[in-house]
């Protein structure tokens, strides 16, 4: 059963669409605001949030703002204030669709069964990799270190993906050059050195010490075997 987040400042709504949506199958909790809606979205996990923006305390695209550094769970955008500026902002945030007030339920459900439907389409097993507590999404281009949300460049991530793919095959410093050559590359390949120091920086507790990712000594370097 999907966990539905609702956020709204209004009681009338928020019993609305928990009632019609405890019908159709969801599991619903809701929040008043953004501030209550943070406590909450990190006790229950939502699979999608239904998202008010003008709110007091924090409204919801603070709220985005806040909770995108932690997550990345689907948003619809669920308000009455709906200027194309505040689409184009809430799109930016990481919204994944908008709904106007005021709206039909059947429409809401249609809308939350196919975001749910895009955002949780099966990955194959090259696409999800979980490696020695280091956990790779390339669907999502996700990346958590013992449940943290780690953030990374595009170098970084394919870099860390390429390594996670065979943990424990050494490769030098031209194989990974080659395999990433046209994202940030010039041709040098200690530039590889860079990005894996980068790395060692956000994934490792100690990285003059790294466990993830390991030198093997005039060769290259290897995502550590679990």
């Amino acid at each position: 059963m999907k966990t539905i987040l609702v956020v709204d400042d209004k009681p009338n709504i928020r019993t609305m669409v928990k009632d019609y949506l405890s019908e159709e199958n969801f599991r619903v909790v809701t929040a008043e605001n953004g501030q209550q809606a943070l406590y909450c979205a990190r006790q229950e996990k939502p699979d999608l949030i239904l998202l008010d923006i003008m709110m007091p305390k924090m409204d919801g695209f603070e709220f985005m703002r806040a909770y995108s550094k932690e997550q990345s769970t689907p948003i619809i955008l669920l308000t009455a204030r709906m200027e194309e500026t505040d689409k184009v902002l809430g799109l930016e945030l990481g919204a994944d669709d908008y709904i106007t007030k005021p709206f039909g339920m059947r429409e809401l459900v249609a809308r939350i069964r196919a975001v749910l439907r895009r955002a949780g389409h099966d990955l194959s097993a090259d696409e999800i990799l979980n490696v020695e507590g280091i956990y790779l999404n390339k669907g999502n281009h996700e990346v958590r270190a013992n449940d943290k949300v780690i953030n990374l460049t595009p170098s970084e991530f394919d870099l860390l993906a390429f390594l996670m793919a065979s943990p424990g095959r050494v490769y030098s410093r031209l194989d990974l050059l080659e395999k990433l050559q046209g994202t940030s590359f010039e041709g040098v390949a200690r530039t590889i050195d860079v990005h894996i120091r980068n790395l060692r920086l956000k994934l490792e507790s100690d990285p003059s010490h790294p466990h993830y990712i390991e030198t093997v000594f005039g060769v290259g370097y290897r995502f550590r075997r679990e």
